[in-house]
């Protein structure tokens, strides 16, 4: 990751973290612009799934941070996630999908062991179906993850896990939209290919 000026102790050693971050090797992570009126410190990545045929599903990772802290948050860092896939068409009328798309989150940062407060988010899903001369087209649609939580602190206001495994449940979320099968135990995952943003 490139290095950013923070003149915090706590960020930096956070994006020395997020440089190890590992996921499966059908991803790209590329830096990205990070929002910056949100507080005093952030970094962003994107990731992506694609195919030649369509973009199978996307995400993007954000990490804030506010060394006086923020009320809300009940902490002085935020994780904020976005995934979007395409959803396979037996999906498409699922009356559970939101429930589960939502149950994907909290055991996923369960199965990382990532320790969180103040979790929220917002699950999506858009579908289109065609009519009259264009009735041939298959149902086509997506579902969209919007999550973010803060990563519970130390007594002294760090992280009390690697942040990283916070940026790997991101990528776990998005695998599993992507309805990816899950990595046998005992399979490395690969180093991750990244793009640098010119």
């Amino acid at each position: 990751m490139r290095s950013i000026a923070t003149g915090t102790d706590r960020f930096e050693a956070a994006l020395e973290q997020l440089s190890g971050v590992r996921c499966r090797p059908e991803f790209t992570l590329e830096e990205a612009p990070a929002p910056q009126r949100l507080a005093p410190s952030t970094v962003a990545m994107t990731a992506d799934m694609s195919d030649p045929d369509s973009d199978l599903a996307s995400g993007r990772f954000v990490l804030l941070h506010d060394p006086d802290g923020v009320e809300e948050w009940e902490g002085s860092f935020r994780a904020v996630v976005f995934v979007r896939a395409t959803l396979e068409p037996d999906l498409l009328d699922d009356p559970l999908l939101h429930d589960v798309g939502w149950s994907w989150v909290r055991e996923i940062l369960d199965l990382r062991g990532c320790h969180v407060t103040q979790i929220g988010g917002t699950v999506t899903r858009t579908s289109g179906r065609s009519f009259g001369t264009m009735a041939d087209r298959p149902a086509d649609g997506y579902v969209e993850i919007r999550a973010s939580w803060t990563p519970a602190e130390d007594d002294d206001g760090a992280p009390i896990d690697d942040v990283a495994a916070h940026a790997e449940a991101w990528l776990e979320l998005m695998a599993q939209a992507a309805g990816l099968p899950p990595l046998p135990a005992g399979v490395p995952v690969m180093s991750p290919r990244r793009r640098s943003r010119s």
